[in-house]
């Protein structure tokens, strides 16, 4: 059954950097998918901006085989290709110079249409193009400006990079894009815990042991190397897409669905995080780097291999022991680990319920585990709700650890549309909810720079693990000094 989709008035959606990857493997991708759903409509222009001279033809082309994966996705798609094409154009401009500025300012002249400009550039560019688009009148009411993570490489330079959006553009104009959140997976955790009297009751520590989050990657650096070897997981996962997973998880009911009341409430948590600083870093955080190893059944090279250096202290893997200093969370850990090269692609939540005070099923029984709520972001989004059940049969009370299991595929049918499809109707629409606000940046900046300070101080170098597992056995014992371990889904 697929939901009814309102078709978006036409409107300009321009990419800075639209022959890069992201354009190419997500942004164009999702905006034919929307069209494909009759969302995007006849009228609306979709530009993409590089340095290179190219006709609207050739970028035609190239935008042509990077949709051809998703001709497979809906029997739709094939006769909706060359129709979409048609909305599709190209023009040369220099970020660092006036050329094409002009040209684009003359085709961008209406301004009673919506205007998006996506800046899939690098966060060094977001103010002087920011500043170039005001130069040339390109900033009317209807503008709005998506910037990708991270914001900056630590809090000051997030600071800088803020300050400088918000002398060209409203607050209200700004999206600070972190696509985790567009998940359907992601926001079902809001309808789970708001939707449903089950859950809240018990959503606080008297019933909750522990929370795990994990974002788990196979892939290595594929054609991130330069920029990756400058970010680190702890930058590139941790600072964006794991602590606002946790926000969902942690913060208060909102007052209602409006933006700010859900922001208002994630920037609460993120100033409510225990600091982890000085001596407790090498207590409460791991990080580690991949040396080669197989994937997948195939071998795969070491970090330093791929990335063609001796040495680098950049690491690939993060796990950390968070804490929330407040009422509803005192004394529950949250355990994040994220990483490259690990055994399995998957992203999940796992929230861990207390185990029942008394066991009233004797010693021949099986031992009764603690009931599991699992959040499935990927690959396979969904959710678990583990309980113990009585095993059919004679014999006694046979007890058996089973799932009841939501599958979106198999509930909902048809094609689940990707995290960049609904944000970016989302930045049509004007609705924030899905977007960090300024001063979540800089709160979560503010958390994770004491760490990033201590390991820079440090003469330890990451921990070694092998391409296909599950990271460092430190973070193992990370994990198991507290008489727990990390979560592994069973059948």
């Amino acid at each position: 059954m697929t939901a009814s989709i309102a078709p978006m008035a036409p409107f300009d959606l321009i990419i800075f950097g639209g022959t890069g990857d992201l354009s190419l493997r997500k942004l164009l991708p999702a905006l034919f998918h929307r069209y494909v759903d009759g969302q995007i409509v006849a009228g609306t222009r979709i530009y993409g901006l590089a340095r290179d001279e190219q006709s609207d033809e050739a970028y035609r082309n190239k935008v042509r085989e990077a949709l051809q994966k998703s001709l497979a996705d809906d029997p739709r798609a094939p006769g909706a290709l060359e129709p979409f094409l048609e909305m599709v154009f190209y023009r040369r401009i220099d970020l660092s110079a006036d050329t094409g500025w002009a040209g684009l300012a003359a085709e961008l002249a209406d301004e009673s249409r919506v205007r998006v400009f996506y800046l899939a550039v690098g966060p060094d560019l977001f103010g002087s193009v920011g500043a170039r688009l005001q130069a040339h009148g390109l900033t009317g009411p209807n503008t709005r400006v998506v910037v990708e993570k991270p914001l900056g490489h630590d809090g000051a330079s997030a600071v800088a990079i803020n300050d400088a959006l918000g002398k060209v553009f409203d607050e209200a104009q700004i999206y600070r894009i972190d696509h985790y959140l567009g998940k359907e997976t992601v926001q079902n955790l809001i309808a789970l815990r708001f939707g449903n009297a089950l859950f809240e009751p018990l959503w606080k520590a008297e019933h909750i042991d522990h929370v795990q989050i994990t974002a788990a990657e196979t892939v290595g650096l594929e054609r991130r190397a330069s920029y990756y070897d400058k970010s680190g997981a702890l930058r590139d996962m941790v600072q964006n897409h794991l602590l606002q997973l946790l926000c969902l998880v942690a913060m208060e009911p909102p007052s209602s669905l409006a933006a700010d009341a859900i922001r208002d409430e994630k920037l609460k948590v993120l100033r409510a995080l225990r600091p982890i600083e000085n001596g407790a870093t090498s207590q409460l955080t791991v990080r580690g780097q991949y040396r080669a190893g197989a994937v997948e059944g195939r071998p795969v090279p070491g970090y330093l291999d791929e990335l063609g250096r001796d040495d680098s202290r950049t690491e690939t893997f993060v796990a950390l022991k968070a804490e929330v200093r407040n009422w509803r969370w005192a004394g529950v850990p949250f355990y994040l680990r994220t990483g490259k090269r690990l055994a399995e692609r998957m992203s999940e939540i796992v929230v861990t319920f207390r185990q029942v005070p008394h066991s009233i099923f004797g010693e021949l029984a099986e031992p009764i585990t603690p009931n599991q709520l699992v959040i499935r972001l990927q690959p396979d989004e969904g959710v678990k709700l583990w309980l113990m059940n009585k095993v059919p049969g004679p014999g006694g009370l046979r007890l058996r650890k089973v799932a009841m299991d939501l599958s979106f595929a198999e509930t909902f049918g048809g094609r689940q549309p990707e995290a960049y499809e609904r944000l970016l109707m989302d930045v049509v629409r004007g609705n924030p909810m899905l977007f960090m606000r300024r001063d979540e940046v800089e709160a979560a900046w503010n958390w994770i720079d004491p760490i990033r300070d201590a390991w820079e101080a440090s003469s330890d170098a990451p921990k070694p693990y092998t391409a296909g597992s599950w990271g460092p056995s430190a973070a193992v014992a990370l994990i198991e000094r507290d008489g727990r371990t990390w979560h592994e889904d069973a059948v």
